[in-house]
């Protein structure tokens, strides 16, 4: 029988589904929904039913072995400042480490315990840990939250302290305890502990969604496995991501990478993925993406989990379009609903621009519409709302209404504006899609919708004349103007990316390449790319053609790249690190941390030897945990010796690091069968 693996994508504005068959690299089906935001199941269901409705007949559900899931969910939610309340455990912290955590800063509203303990560089202990004091303090009400971060001095070296403090917190409070080492093997406490506390804030999220996806499934008498792509562009099963949520920072832009390398059939290029929100752009070499080893950001805020390195810039086909006072035109990174798609299902809207548009009055204002999320209507409003955020509430529903309708104040607009920023509402208004539509690049939303929101706005910065006449004609001009934009800053953000510097807007050189001209001053300048670029998302084969085309380069759109994001997780490969540490010990002999309590041996070459074995033991066992059949291991080494000793009695310290690639062990067909009939 043959077997077929399922990937799924949340995104911002789509949810994608696709199944491949793995063996085949065929991709049997693909679709897309709206990601609903109030009840992330409703979108990853319909996308879903689309691809079971899509390949009915030509599989059975037992034949399904693997699921795969990316996500953008920990990191919106980081980035909004939503999660659990939590408090944060920091054993042997003085002051300046407390401050050096950039907890305050990070997550205001947690709570800080600081108890005596922690380890010294060699793992030995430094102080007792004081249990009495942790016992105390989490008695108090004040420090009692719905999750725990526990970070203590130096627990890479000996993890006793954080260990005892997890299980005493599980014991008293019985809800999630992150411990900081589980999460890295790096030296810095502070960054580990802002880890920690990102991770604890998140567990609720992440558990919430594989707790729906897993109901979908289930309901749809699917029973494989269940992955979650990390933000290294690995997958691990979702049993251990659930306890490690801050590992699925970026895993959507690595699932693309992942997917974009695979439909592409490329192994070195330079990848644009250009969603509603946001493009993302990376760098592949050799078949696998660039890593960050100094840790993906969260905000301005530096974590320490492994991570694509990938650059995030506010720029998608739902950026707000802004026009300042000399009519210049910029895209800002605020994402707005295209209303083109709002237009394409709710007739309203159409009918309120057209009435707007025959006033003549407030035209830029008559563009912009408010509605709720779908499918929050069966959900509580967030306890801290005001009275007045609630009575406010109460006048929008899933349809959109215009923004004139409801918002007549100051106080009306700053609070909309709050309600926006927290997801409780959403704003449709004129994006560079829109502008796709009218000039008919785009055709899947309402292009008459397209055309009143453009002529608005346009009327509205005296771009466009109030001569019905020439409407059609001056609204693909100036569409045009937006559409250039779009690609002028897109250009700007590939030059950036491959150079691996920042350029002045108004650089006249620079200028000349993104603005698609290959003169200055009678110069002929080409700055050409050495590899390709691979551009996939919804609206790559919108605006990344003509990208290509400035930069002078081959630009390849692979069929399937909408979904590429899916398509990465349904094929995602495994990969585990493990490291063992080996320090000198006082007087003599060697230290070897990684793998629990501190191993003494006295020889140099048994412990490079020893360390080695742990490290390669260790990789297999986090392979099988995370679900995955260890196929090859690597080790690689590095370390420091006394300077003119060639032997290795001359080591000082030395981290050895095994890295294991492998495939994920889904059900066979036989198995799937047996579990469905069990």
């Amino acid at each position: 029988m043959a077997s077929y693996n399922i990937g799924i994508d949340t995104g911002g504005t789509y949810t994608d589904a696709v199944i491949v068959n793995p063996r085949t690299h065929a991709v049997l089906a693909a679709a897309k929904a709206l990601t609903t935001r109030g009840n992330l199941a409703l979108g990853v269901t319909e996308a879903l039913e689309q691809v079971l409705e899509a390949t009915a007949g030509q599989l059975q559900r037992d034949e399904i072995t693997l699921v795969s899931l990316s996500t953008t969910l920990a990191t919106n939610a980081l980035v909004e400042g939503k999660g659990a309340g939590i408090a944060v455990v920091l054993i042997g912290f003085d002051d300046p480490m407390l401050e050096r955590t950039e907890l305050a800063a990070a997550l205001p509203d947690a709570r800080i315990i600081r108890i005596r303990g922690g380890h010294r560089y060699d793992g030995s202990e430094q102080e007792v840990l004081d249990e009495t004091a942790l016992r105390t303090a989490l008695e108090q009400p004040a420090n009692q939250a719905e999750a725990y971060a526990v970070a203590g001095l130096y627990s890479v070296r000996n993890a006793d302290h954080e260990r005892r403090a997890q299980a005493l917190i599980r014991e008293l409070r019985g809800c999630p305890v992150t411990a900081s080492h589980e999460l890295s093997e790096a030296l810095n406490g502070p960054r580990r502990a802002l880890t920690a506390a990102f991770n604890a804030r998140i567990i609720g999220l992440i558990v919430s969604l594989t707790a729906a996806v897993r109901t979908v499934l289930q309901e749809r008498s699917i029973h494989a496995p269940l992955m979650i792509v990390k933000g290294d562009g690995s997958i691990a099963s979702a049993a251990t991501v659930v306890e490690r949520p801050i590992e699925t920072i970026l895993s959507g832009p690595a699932a693309s990478v992942i997917g974009a390398g695979f439909l592409s059939g490329l192994r070195d290029f330079l990848i644009a993925d250009i969603g509603g929100t946001t493009t993302d752009v990376a760098i592949v070499k050799n078949g696998w993406p660039d890593l960050n080893e100094k840790g993906a950001m969260i905000g301005t805020h530096r974590t320490m989990v492994r991570a694509i390195d990938i650059q995030t810039i506010g720029l998608g086909g739902d950026s707000t379009v802004d026009i300042d006072h000399q009519g210049r035109i910029r895209l800002k990174p605020e994402r707005v609903v295209p209303a083109a798609m709002i237009g394409a299902r709710w007739p309203s809207v159409q009918q309120a621009l057209q009435t707007t548009m025959h006033a003549g009055m407030g035209l830029g204002i008559g563009t912009l519409f408010l509605f709720r999320p779908q499918g929050t209507a069966d959900r509580p409003l967030p306890a801290d709302l005001t009275a007045a955020d609630r009575g406010f509430l109460a006048n929008v529903g899933e349809e959109p209404i215009p923004w004139s309708r409801i918002v007549n104040s100051v106080s009306a607009r700053y609070r909309v504006m709050r309600l926006v920023n927290r997801g409780i509402l959403q704003l449709a208004g004129f994006t560079p899609s829109d502008a796709a539509h009218v000039l008919g690049h785009q055709s899947q939303w309402s292009r008459p919708v397209a055309l009143l929101v453009c002529a608005m706005i346009g009327r509205s910065h005296g771009r466009i004349s109030f001569d019905d006449q020439k409407l059609e004609a001056e609204c693909r001009l100036f569409a045009q103007t937006v559409f250039d934009a779009m690609v002028t800053q897109s250009t700007q953000v590939m030059l950036e990316r491959l150079a691996g510097t920042r350029f002045a807007v108004d650089d006249p050189l620079v200028s000349t390449i993104t603005q698609g001209g290959n003169r200055h001053n009678d110069l002929l300048i080409c700055l050409r790319p050495a590899i390709p670029l691979v551009a996939v998302g919804g609206p790559a084969p919108v605006f990344y053609p003509e990208v290509g085309r400035r930069l002078g380069t081959e630009t390849v759109i692979p069929p399937h790249s909408a979904v590429a994001n899916a398509i990465g997780a349904a094929i995602g490969m495994i990969r585990v690190q493990a490291q063992v540490e080996i320090t000198r010990a006082e007087g003599d002999g060697y230290h070897l941390h990684g793998a629990g309590a501190v191993i003494f041996i006295p020889e140099a070459v048994t412990a490079l030897a020893q360390a080695e074995a742990l490290a390669r033991e260790l990789a297999r066992q986090r392979t099988t945990v995370m679900g995955g059949e260890v196929q090859e291991i690597t080790v690689a080494l590095e370390r420091l010796d006394i300077p003119g000793r060639e032997d290795d009695r001359g080591l000082i310290s030395a981290t050895l690091t095994a890295d294991c690639l492998s495939r994920p062990v889904t059900l066979t067909p036989a198995s799937a069968q047996t579990n469905v009939s069990g």
